[in-house]
């Protein structure tokens, strides 16, 4: 038996967006899970809600704790607060039973189906969305250090592009259209706006060539209109960019994105922000997607993540995991990455692994010469530091 006795959460004032998650179990392990959003909303979902249901239960059944979190009668449909504390729990148990094991998490997904695993570089500063701030930045904006890159890909892709493959990064992502969606609410985008958005993208291409992979986030800010004239689709087709990532401001809109998808030559890449099976399954169905992008922290956790993997392979699309957020979510997409069969990237931003991911966690991914290596240890393959659990300001809540 392994039976659960504490649910433990950590949340940082500095960073509002990110909480921590720990399970104790009665025969001495503890897994670790992350969530993303709405920090304070999660605490309570999870020791309010989740917390009086879940003690006592037995860690080794993770299929049925995933499917009594995941579907009761409302807010269910969607990342929303129940189904992020849901992925939280669920990263955990799935952490305890690499360790019960005594192998990393894709062994005990079924093994690995690749030796490592490509990276990009989203290119974020230091603290993009983490403290509670959403950061749309103009090439006059001062940067916060040598890494933060979303300064440099609005000033000087160029420069930038080179800086990557020097660190042996083989893809990069940029998303200098953001600006211009607030005037109109996305549903309008000018020729001159366009044209500027665009001029990052040329920089690249006259630095580097085709050295570099070079991908599009819209970040759902965009009406159909405005992200077709971006393609956006149409116009990012003579830079062989390798994906529009949510062009649209509503991604589960199968009917939309299918009519996009058909009017551009531009791969369409979504969704992050989509929660459970059923959304990327009228997704596929409706052929609207060119590569599954999911985020375990967000869509249920492993337990609904390798479904999504694996209907990604039955559509035969790529998977892409998604991490922007927090340097657990980044080690649990790793672990997809080197599981699922059609996982192509797995996304990184070096300003955090360079800083505070390494003040909260004591291991993150190895990159070498471009591939992420995998974990060798049991579970995650990561633990919070110590020093991170002594924090003063650290709010530690307990559910026993």
């Amino acid at each position: 038996m392994s039976i659960i006795r504490c649910l433990r959460t950590y949340r940082l004032p500095e960073r509002p967006s990110l909480i921590w998650l720990e399970l104790e179990t009665s025969d001495g392990l503890v897994g670790l899970g992350e969530t993303f959003r709405g920090a304070a909303s999660v605490e309570t979902c999870l020791h309010d809600e989740l917390a009086p249901w879940l003690l006592g239960r037995d860690a080794r059944h993770i299929e049925g704790i995933s499917r009594h979190l995941l579907t009761p009668y409302v807010g269910y449909n969607g990342s929303g607060v129940e189904v992020r504390s849901a992925s939280a729990i669920d990263i955990a148990l799935w952490d305890l039973a690499g360790q019960r094991q005594g192998v990393p998490i894709h062994e005990a997904l079924g093994g690995a189906a690749r030796l490592s695993v490509p990276v990009y570089n989203t290119c974020a500063g230091y603290s993009f969305n983490t403290n509670g701030k959403r950061r749309d930045i103009g090439a006059d904006e001062q940067p916060q250090g040598p890494y933060d890159d979303q300064v440099a890909f609005m000033r000087d892709a160029g420069a930038l592009a080179r800086s990557l493959l020097d660190e042996g990064y083989k893809a990069m992502k940029i998303w200098p259209f953001d600006i211009y969606a607030p005037a109109s609410g996305g549903h309008l985008i000018s020729l001159p706006d366009l044209e500027k958005g665009l001029e990052p993208f040329s920089k690249i291409r006259e630095a580097v060539g085709n050295r570099i992979e070079v991908m599009c986030e819209l970040h759902s800010l965009f009406g159909g209109h405005s992200a077709l004239r971006i393609c956006i689709c149409q116009a990012l087709e003579d830079y062989n960019v390798f994906w529009v990532e949510d062009p649209l401001c509503k991604m589960d809109d199968c009917v939309g994105l299918a009519d996009l998808r058909r009017r551009t030559r531009v791969p369409v890449c979504g969704s992050e922000t989509l929660g459970g099976l059923r959304p990327f399954r009228d997704l596929l169905a409706n052929d609207a997607l060119d590569v599954v992008m999911l985020d375990l922290a967000w869509c249920g956790g492993f337990t609904e993540g390798r479904k999504i993997a694996a209907l990604a392979q039955a559509y035969n699309r790529p998977l892409a995991p998604h991490n922007c957020t927090g340097p657990v979510t980044l080690m649990t997409g790793l672990q997809m990455a080197l599981h699922a069969p059609t996982a192509i990237y797995q996304e990184v931003v070096r300003a955090t692994l360079a800083t505070w991911y390494r003040d909260i966690v004591t291991d993150l991914p190895v990159i070498r010469e471009g591939p992420a290596q995998p974990p060798v240890a049991a579970g995650l393959g990561t633990r919070l530091q110590n020093t991170f659990k002594q924090r003063p300001d650290l709010i530690v809540r307990e559910s026993r």
